[in-house]
């Protein structure tokens, strides 16, 4: 009998919830997987909306995982610079079979160090930062590069499990996960990129989000130097 898939996403304060919970929602449709949600504490770690999350496993128990995966969100911004979380993240990738990430956790991913010379896709508001740890910023839904399978922006991140099961097990496997989930996107406005937005919308996102880009360029630039 074969030992069951490890498969490991890092939770932290802000992350965004959605990028963790769609690809756990079909990671746990893969049959035999063992899923875990890692920090550094069992303790409530707060998400970037009113749900508060529970980590089911630390980073010191943590076994060797088969996926690890760092979702996005504001909360990026202090662990590319929290050199725990990089360790950890880091101490994984050798042992893991695919390093991966949703949405803003690619920079996580940079920043450990583990995106030099591979192709990595990212949120829109983030593909300007990617360069700065070497890595290839890739704009589309989902980029795999070898062992490194990124995700786009927040709502990607169940198209980027879908495409992990294929590679990892198989189409047809994949393909169930998806009809069991309905996972059948049809939505009602044409606006979930900057490319089809509309002007005056991508202006207001813009405004909103200037704030907070300032922030992530500083967080990055010490990250980036960090690193060397």
């Amino acid at each position: 009998m074969s030992a069951p898939l490890q498969i490991g996403l890092v939770i932290f304060p802000r992350v965004t919830q959605l990028d963790l919970t769609g690809p756990v929602q079909v990671f746990s449709s893969v049959p035999g997987a063992q899923v875990h949600l890692i920090w550094k504490r069992i303790e409530p770690v707060p998400s970037d909306s009113v749900l508060t999350l529970t980590p089911t496993i630390t980073f010191a128990d943590c076994p060797q995982l088969d996926v690890i995966c760092v979702p996005g969100g504001f909360g990026t911004n202090d662990m590319i610079n929290d050199e725990e979380v990089l360790e950890f993240v880091r101490h994984q990738a050798k042992g893991a079979k695919y390093v991966t990430s949703v949405c803003t956790g690619s920079l996580v991913l940079g920043a450990a160090g583990l995106l030099k010379g591979y192709k990595a896709a990212t949120h829109w508001t983030a593909m300007e930062f990617l360069s700065a740890f070497g890595a290839i910023p890739t704009k589309t839904r989902v980029c795999v590069d070898r062992n490194r399978v990124t995700g786009g922006g927040v709502t990607a991140g169940i198209d980027f499990a879908l495409t992990l099961v294929s590679i990892m097990i198989d189409r047809r496997t994949a393909e169930a996960i998806q009809l069991g989930l309905e996972y059948n996107p049809a939505p009602p406005f044409n606006a979930g990129s900057p490319d089809s937005a509309p002007p005056e919308i991508l202006a207001l996102q813009k405004d909103r989000i200037a704030p907070s880009q300032a922030r992530r360029a500083e967080a990055v630039d010490r990250a980036a130097a960090r690193l060397g």
